[in-house]
């Protein structure tokens, strides 16, 4: 099987090995190349990690075995093939749409579907304290990270439902997985407070599209941790702490 000469020689090989054919572009991200592809008639997701942290979010998809996330079909030191997304549904146009609202209740159900126990132990993942390294770092440096940092190390000190998260879950990040519903793709692979991954519905679709703001305007705020504190019964104090 030829595979093309233009992708990276890392993708070349994982193509050859799983038997795989473009099906789609390459897209290159600073941490993955990603290529629609197929595998006879399965069309699937080929990504490979282009640096070491990829690893632990690659572990806790397979993990995740479907449920509430993109089902993976081979995976390996370094690479992925998993589920495609088929639907057409996109959770940042259903936020702009004016159905913000609903848009926040799927990303709290996926959530809440993530975070369900599993009859097996996780495998290994970042711990939440060793991802709050870079801001504890930049804080000695620059006084006005200082208050974050303080904030940051009083929740850390005393998790709460500590279990498997995400860690980057927001709207282009569930996607339309049509009879399958809305899933997640692209876990980080942390270990932490459930109440962590909740965090990003505050701040997106916005930092994905900064040119159309949603997340900052008035009401957004309130409407949207009414919504997660009533899915999850969480303190709103600690959401917002978050």
């Amino acid at each position: 099987m030829s595979v093309s000469s233009r992708f990276p020689p890392e993708v070349t090989a994982w193509m050859e090995r799983w038997r795989l054919l473009r099906d789609g572009e390459l897209l290159t991200t600073h941490s993955s190349w990603i290529l629609p592809v197929r595998q006879g008639d399965m069309p699937a997701m080929l990504k490979v990690a282009r640096i070491p942290d990829e690893e632990a979010g690659y572990r806790l998809l397979t993990w995740w075995d479907g449920q509430g996330a993109a089902r993976v079909f081979a995976s390996a030191a370094g690479a992925l093939l998993m589920e495609r997304a088929s639907g057409a549904g996109d959770l940042a146009q259903i936020a702009w749409s004016g159905q913000d609202d609903e848009a926040c209740r799927i990303l709290c159900d996926t959530a809440a579907r993530l975070h369900a126990p599993r009859s097996g132990p996780p495998p290994d993942l970042h711990p939440l304290q060793e991802w709050f390294q870079p801001l504890f770092r930049l804080a000695a440096e620059h006084a006005a990270l200082a208050p974050a940092a303080s904030v940051a190390r009083q929740l850390l000190a005393a998790p709460r439902e500590v279990c498997p998260l995400h860690g980057d879950l927001h709207h282009e990040n569930v996607l339309d997985f049509g009879d399958r519903g809305w899933l997640a793709i692209d876990p980080h692979g942390l270990l932490g407070e459930r109440t962590f991954d909740y965090a990003n519905i505050f701040t997106n679709p916005d930092l994905s599209d900064p040119g159309r703001p949603l997340a900052i305007l008035p009401g957004r705020l309130e409407a949207r941790l009414s919504i997660v504190v009533a899915t999850t019964g969480f303190e709103p104090e600690r959401l917002l702490r978050w």
